[in-house]
């Protein structure tokens, strides 16, 4: 059993070397570089450990990566401080112009998306063979159909699009995970039989309530609070430390009082990014915080991405289940272009989106790290090593695939909204 300091000795190594080889040699973008690296190696240690069965390099790195509880470590360590570097570089008065736009598509979007991928997804297995129950396919559906905040981020550093558009993709993926998680946790408990009252209009509309408007409520209160704090003082190193108390109190307060954490430090970013550098920050303590947040968002990315790559040695596959798992990624990306297109209309009739950004939104919907942390907090079930395959399938494809052609799309299809 090694310590906890070991693991994040070994992962930051990790990184740091996969980080140097991949800018050297692979010149791949920093985050997907080190994912393909880590898919890489994950892969390379299992032919070698069918190649030399007597070595046990597989079994000794797998009980390792185990003690790694990915989804307690993204849900609970890592997205709230991304999500909060992310907020705090958003540009609150444009996501104010845009924010009918972001509303829709991170609702309305969401919802569409999550119907038709559990839809198609049910019939695809019945087609195949390998049945699964309509609930548990919906249960995909909510898990993977909102855009992964860090992973769009992540991608969005590579490419050059209209600041609008920019706006609008950020603020979807800052605000849709919301909604994605309230609906996974309603259809879990449907499909695992536990859901009871949670699951009546009622009982879903209180959740998203409590979830949703608790969480930006919370945010806001927050965030007004160290706002005020840091006004009142001009000393960074305290200011610095304001900040990442925010995150960390937000963050832990929402989940006592089972409010979103993901929303709560969104609002909180957003307010403390925006009214912070007018009036509570001397030039100092802005350069120091951005610095901070900077270097944090870069570094748990850059473990984050690593950590999606290695997983592949501790997930179970089924080898029925992977013509499944291939059959997820057209249906995922037909059903956000379905998604996309149905708010895009709507706005088209006010003038504020033109359809020529379609091919751009529906190959921007990068899935990552949530949709894994999710997949993998399913109660165990028949359905579930299915749902695992699928997801792993979809989130490897957008962002290798879809987050390394992005600049191309974006170059081939974009104009000022």
């Amino acid at each position: 059993m090694i310590s906890i300091f070991d693991l994040a000795a070994m992962l930051l190594t990790l990184s740091a070397l996969f980080g140097w080889l991949n800018r050297r040699f692979l010149r791949m973008p920093h985050t997907i570089g080190l994912l393909v690296m880590g898919l890489a190696a994950s892969l390379a240690l299992v032919g070698l450990d069918l190649a030399f069965p007597a070595q046990h390099l597989y079994e000794d790195l797998t009980k390792v990566l185990r003690q790694v509880d990915f989804t307690d470590v993204v849900m609970n360590g890592m997205l709230a401080f991304l999500l909060f570097a992310g907020a705090m570089s958003l540009d609150l008065r444009t996501l104010r112009d845009r924010a009918w736009a972001v509303a829709t598509l991170a609702l309305l979007g969401t919802l569409i998306s999550t119907a038709l991928v559990g839809g198609a997804f049910w019939l695809a297995a019945d087609l195949i063979g390998r049945p699964i129950p309509l609930a548990w396919a919906l249960v995909f559906g909510a898990l993977i159909s909102p855009t992964d905040p860090v992973a769009v981020l992540a991608t969005l550093k590579n490419v050059k699009v209209p600041e609008t558009l920019e706006v609008e993709m950020q603020g979807e993926a800052l605000f849709n995970d919301g909604v994605g998680i309230v609906l996974f946790t309603v259809l879990v408990a449907f499909a695992a039989g536990t859901g009871g009252e949670a699951t009546s209009a009622t009982g879903i509309s209180w959740l998203l309530l409590q979830e949703a408007g608790g969480g930006l409520l919370l945010g806001i209160v927050t965030g007004y609070v160290a706002y005020r704090a840091m006004r009142t003082i001009d000393d960074f190193p305290v200011e610095v430390l304001i900040t990442l108390a925010l995150v960390a109190g937000t963050y832990a307060l929402a989940q006592k009082i089972h409010a979103s954490g993901p929303l709560a430090v969104v609002a909180a970013g957003l307010l403390v990014g925006d009214r912070a550098p007018r009036d509570a920050m001397s030039e100092r303590t802005q350069g120091y915080v951005s610095a901070l947040w900077t270097l944090i968002d870069e570094v748990l990315n850059s473990v984050l991405f690593l950590l999606i790559g290695l997983e592949v040695l501790v997930l179970r596959f089924e080898a029925n289940g992977l013509l499944l798992a291939a059959c997820a990624v057209p249906i995922v990306l037909l059903a956000r272009l379905v998604a996309v297109s149905t708010p895009l209309l709507v706005f088209r009739w006010g003038g504020h989106l033109s359809p020529r950004n379609v091919p751009f939104l529906t190959w921007a919907g990068v899935r990552g790290g949530i949709s894994v942390a999710l997949a993998l907090s399913i109660p165990e079930s028949d359905a579930k090593p299915v749902i695992l395959a699928a997801t792993y399938a979809v989130v490897l494809f957008t962002i290798i695939v879809q987050g390394s052609t992005l600049g191309m799309v974006a170059r081939r299809t974009l104009r000022e909204g």
